[in-house]
């Protein structure tokens, strides 16, 4: 059992530890409200422009824009948007295990991986699988310019042929308490016609079409690759969040439990304390 110190010491030390948890939770608190902002501004205008170049591919022949061009071939290039940093719960385990399933499924293709964050590239570098890029230092200092460089990365090896599909993984943030794992194919484009557009109306242009789709297809492709960066953000420090509350609670149960546990030891002590004193007075009677 332990003593009355080693009880006193470790209420303290896990005292130190929830003082830690809460200013954590705190602090992913704060920047998930920003980071929540910023993903639900981008939301309407991503909807926007994916209904432009659904009007766009049903006006005009897209054989001429390389990144619409659909091939029989089986590369594939794998790229799984992961935080750098833990303590969030499975916010990256759930997406890395969806990632394991996504190439299980793939069978025979040549994948290439590619990963924006750490974890992601010490989860799979650590099981044996090739990680052939990697984006460093993105959520540092989260920049649109980033996401430009690693949509231009990926459009490059696709148009170059050195890929014949590009799959996005990442995590979409639907709630604080929910973050859904999900795996959307972000080259070629293939726009989803909806029902309300299947009978696809005549359009002016201005300019011509072929002209906005040059113009529209690049900033479609870094504006996907923007929204999964930023929908990484957002249900990061939301996992992280939820996990430091989580600590936090659970740390004041342990102090509970030990101030509890330190009680009986100190009023254990006392009552020895007293019948020595009494079997003393005893013995001198």
């Amino acid at each position: 059992m332990a003593t009355l110190r080693e009880l006193r010491t470790r209420v303290a030390s896990i005292t130190n530890i929830q003082r830690v948890t809460n200013a954590m939770q705190m602090v992913a608190a704060a920047k998930m409200r920003r980071a929540q902002d910023a993903i639900e501004a981008a939301r309407p205008y991503a909807q926007q422009l994916d209904r432009v170049l659904r009007e766009l591919h049903q006006s005009v022949d897209t054989d001429e824009q390389p990144l619409f061009k659909e091939r029989p071939g089986n590369r594939v290039s794998l790229v799984v948007v992961t935080s750098d940093r833990g303590l969030c719960g499975a916010f990256n385990s759930a997406l890395c295990r969806r990632v394991q399933a996504e190439l299980g499924a793939l069978g025979d293709s040549q994948v290439e991986l590619i990963t924006v964050g750490r974890k992601g590239r010490d989860y799979f570098g650590n099981r044996g699988h090739h990680v052939a890029r990697h984006h460093a230092d993105v959520f540092s200092h989260l920049e649109f310019v980033r996401a430009t460089e690693i949509a231009q990365d990926l459009t490059g090896g696709f148009i170059a042929g050195e890929t014949d599909r590009v799959l996005l993984c990442y995590s979409e943030f639907i709630s604080v308490g929910s973050q859904v794992p999900t795996v959307q194919q972000l080259l070629p484009i293939v726009p989803e016609a909806s029902e309300a557009e299947a009978g696809s109306a005549d359009y002016a242009f201005e300019p011509s079409p072929e002209a906005l789709l040059e113009t529209l297809v690049p900033r479609q492709v870094n504006f996907q690759v923007w929204r999964a960066l930023l929908e990484a953000n957002a249900g990061f420090f939301a996992a992280q969040m939820t996990a430091m509350d989580n600590a936090t609670k659970n740390a004041g149960d342990m102090i509970e439990e030990l101030t509890r546990e330190m009680n009986k030891e100190r009023q254990a002590s006392i009552t020895l304390e007293l019948m020595d004193i009494i079997g003393g007075a005893e013995a001198v009677a």
